[in-house]
């Protein structure tokens, strides 16, 4: 049964306080499984947790920072085992190559890269001891298709797609898959705040404009991709590693 393929399953989702990440932290707790969210917001962290358990669910939060090597392995250690990983924290970043600096670089560099390289890291061993396990990491289409303006947020999500088949191929032989996600713009909190500060006086207009880039005619929503996380992470994906799964209202092959 979905509602049971969870069941006794401990999982960590990182950034799992808001947008997508509430949403599949939301939808595997609903599926039965042990949901750690790891958090730099905490209180938003235990917002969500408490929704969680408010539904019956099993939730717990810990704040992390997935740019620290230490924080992030102090939150691992404090986990009794280990199924699933969701790598879906990250920040995002406007500009082209002029316009970003190498400050801006190592920002974006040290959430999306480092972050999914630490969690991986401290993930693996746990996962190994389990017998067997997954890692899904949240890329982008931006990680193979050029989108104005992206250059910093572009390259890290490269990266993690680049990790993803590395760690698929190094660790199949430990019954540990990996595969990722790759939206197009979702519409989350991050995309409402963006349209505040930047177009507060034709948000509308500006929002319309967001949604018909993709050929369906709308932004994805965070549960769309919480139910792909949802049945990638689950036992019904056992034949699925090394995999990018688009998940973007046809921009990839449509536009």
């Amino acid at each position: 049964m979905a509602d049971t393929r969870f069941k006794g399953k401990q999982v960590v989702v990182t950034g799992g306080g808001a947008g997508i990440g509430r949403a599949i932290s939301k939808r595997l707790a609903a599926e039965g499984a042990k949901v750690a969210i790891f958090e730099r917001e905490i209180d938003a962290a235990k917002r969500v947790a408490e929704e969680i358990q408010a539904d019956s669910g099993q939730a717990s939060c810990v704040e992390v920072d997935v740019s620290s090597e230490v924080s992030v392995n102090e939150a691992f250690e404090s986990l009794d085992s280990l199924d699933v990983l969701i790598n879906n924290a990250g920040i995002a970043s406007v500009g082209n190559l002029e316009a970003t600096t190498g400050e801006e670089m190592d920002r974006v560099y040290a959430v999306n890269v480092k972050g999914v390289f630490n969690c991986s890291r401290a993930a693996i061993p746990k996962l190994r001891e389990a017998g067997k396990g997954v890692i899904l990491n949240m890329a982008s289409i931006a990680s193979y298709l050029g989108i104005s303006d992206r250059f910093a947020y572009s390259m890290t999500k490269g990266a993690v797609y680049a990790m993803t088949l590395s760690l698929a191929k190094d660790y199949i032989d430990d019954e540990i898959r990996c595969n990722c996600i790759c939206p197009a713009r979702v519409h989350t909190p991050f995309v409402d705040s963006y349209l505040e500060k930047h177009y507060a006086d034709r948000k509308e207009e500006m929002f319309k404009e967001l949604e018909s880039h993709q050929p369906i005619g709308r932004m994805g929503k965070p549960e769309e991709i919480a139910g792909l996380a949802a049945f990638l992470c689950s036992d019904e994906a056992t034949f699925i590693t090394g995999s990018a799964y688009h998940i973007d209202g046809g921009v990839t092959n449509l536009r």
